[in-house]
């Protein structure tokens, strides 16, 4: 289970956010070397007793250093660019939920069953239990099953919302009278937490997102619970 108390990236839970973790340390690590080249050369020039009057120019200089700061860039954009195809791209989803978001809560609709929809509001802090965590537990989790697509279709009914769940690499805008998509895939079982990433009103703080991620056959035995509940 992802805990939101650790600092830095939570663990990541779906193989977008694993790639978007390897993009993160890849380039802080070009950002450490070329921060570490710039100071060695503050410092040398700070301190070296050499001087001279006369202007010098090389024109192998000026080549590398304008060659290398493109050549870095392109290292950087490329995995970035591919990474941002892979958030985009959406084959054959097995499930489609639909999140509403309102102020403030969020609802849910079950695309591909008939009569699967409910709300989902966080569980106010005296009613917690020991182990749940205060501000992102909720009373009806978004269950899906592990390693399958799952398709988010995520809209607003009054004010700009903002769906998002940091350890399986989603984040999308509810807008008001739009319907946004994204997608993931849950790779292992767990429960992961999110909250509206968008300021939207007084209680913005107040409409936590809980993922719940079963294997397959548990995630039959749910649904077909949960239809005999909600109809």
């Amino acid at each position: 289970m992802a805990t939101p108390l650790q600092l830095g990236f939570q663990d990541a839970a779906s193989p977008v956010m694993e790639e978007l973790v390897h993009f993160h340390d890849h380039a802080l690590m070009v950002v450490y070397l070329i921060s570490s080249f710039v100071l060695y050369i503050i410092i040398t020039l700070v301190m070296t007793k050499l001087t001279s009057k006369h202007t010098h120019d090389s024109q192998a200089i000026e080549i590398v250093w304008t060659i290398l700061p493109a050549v870095i860039l392109i290292a950087v954009a490329l995995p970035s660019l591919r990474i941002l195809y892979l958030m985009d791209e959406i084959n054959n989803p097995y499930l489609t939920i639909k999140a509403v978001g309102h102020q403030w809560y969020w609802s849910y609709e079950y695309s591909d069953y008939l009569d699967l929809a409910f709300d989902s509001y966080m569980i106010p802090t005296e009613d917690l239990t020991p182990g749940q965590f205060r501000l992102l537990e909720v009373d009806y989790r978004v269950v899906v099953p592990t390693e399958s697509p799952i398709r988010i279709l995520v809209t607003a009914d009054d004010v700009i919302h903002s769906w998002a769940v940091p350890s399986l690499g989603v984040k999308m805008d509810a807008v008001p009278g739009r319907l946004n998509q994204t997608t993931f895939i849950a790779s292992r079982p767990g429960i992961y937490y999110g909250q509206c990433s968008e300021i939207c009103g007084a209680n913005h703080s107040f409409m936590p997102i809980a993922i719940e991620a079963l294997p397959l056959k548990h995630f039959e035995n749910w649904s077909m619970s949960q239809m005999l509940v909600f109809a």
